[in-house]
């Protein structure tokens, strides 16, 4: 199984447009179950004075947990820039799925890497900076980090519009499934 997530909370962001296509690529390229999920959809309320405790996590992170996070083998993490770095919805969000589970969610597992700015170096810093912490959570990062810029030119509100750029995607999701 491969769980594709949006890295943001951002409502209607080119992310989204980006991990969406990433993901319909995945699915028309293997028999292999593919699951999305964007981090527009972490409950508001999974911050609480227990949520380092196995027992204080948010009974909807446990489901999507059990339910596509646990059961991937492989993950495909597309996120935006954030202030030269990622977003801290999505430290958040790992650090509170970690909470239980922790070798059976992580450890042993392969990840890809994309990022997504507006500006012209595709949140390679954050991509980088996110690798360290997938490393260190067990994931063995794909080498083909895939850095996505001036997504604001190469897209609109509804659909990617450079076909390069659609044609990179297709075939990055192509060597990840072999990967």
């Amino acid at each position: 199984m491969i769980t594709v997530i949006a890295g943001t909370n951002r409502p209607d962001s080119k992310t989204e447009l980006i991990a969406r296509f990433y993901y319909q690529s995945l699915q028309t390229q293997t028999e292999e179950k593919v699951h999305y999920y964007s981090l527009q959809d972490v409950p508001l309320d999974i911050i609480n004075p227990r949520m380092y405790e196995e027992q204080g996590q948010h009974p909807a992170l446990a489901r999507l947990q059990d339910e596509i996070l646990t059961p991937a083998n492989k993950w495909v993490l597309v996120m935006p820039e954030y202030n030269g770095s990622y977003p801290g919805i999505l430290k958040l969000f790992i650090d509170a799925v970690s909470v239980r589970n922790y070798k059976e969610t992580f450890k042993e597992k392969k990840m890809a890497l994309i990022g997504v700015a507006s500006g012209r170096a595709g949140n390679l810093r954050g991509i980088d900076q996110f690798s360290n912490a997938a490393n260190y959570l067990g994931f063995t990062v794909f080498s083909r980090k895939l850095p996505i810029s001036l997504v604001k030119s190469i897209s609109n509100d509804l659909e990617i519009t450079d076909d390069f750029t659609k044609e990179t995607l297709q075939e990055h999701a192509r060597a990840f499934i072999d990967f």
